[in-house]
């Protein structure tokens, strides 16, 4: 985690709201994403994640999903990841 209180309080911020959504669905697409790639994320990293919080969950979802096409502004890497799933560990 960063040394930058700033910094790091964007990534606590971010923590919470990728674990906040308002369905378990997102909580555990978007926050396990979150816990699993937050550690390597650099400043567009997590520019690129704090955009993301800001659009509907079940756009989000449907991008991860491969049910509808991704917009420009999230194609690459990082969404790349995030449709792998593999990341998403529902507690039994």
């Amino acid at each position: 985690m960063p040394d930058n209180p700033d910094l790091q309080a964007r990534f606590n911020r971010c923590k919470f709201r990728a674990w906040h959504r308002g369905t378990r669905e997102a909580d555990y697409m978007i926050g396990g994403y979150f816990d699993r790639y937050h550690a390597g994320w650099n400043e567009d990293a997590l520019l690129w994640f704090e955009a993301l919080l800001e659009e509907d969950d079940v756009d989000v979802m449907a991008w991860a999903l491969g049910t509808r096409d991704v917009p420009v502004r999230f194609a690459g890497e990082q969404m790349d990841l995030m449709k792998q799933l593999d990341y998403v560990d529902i507690p039994g």
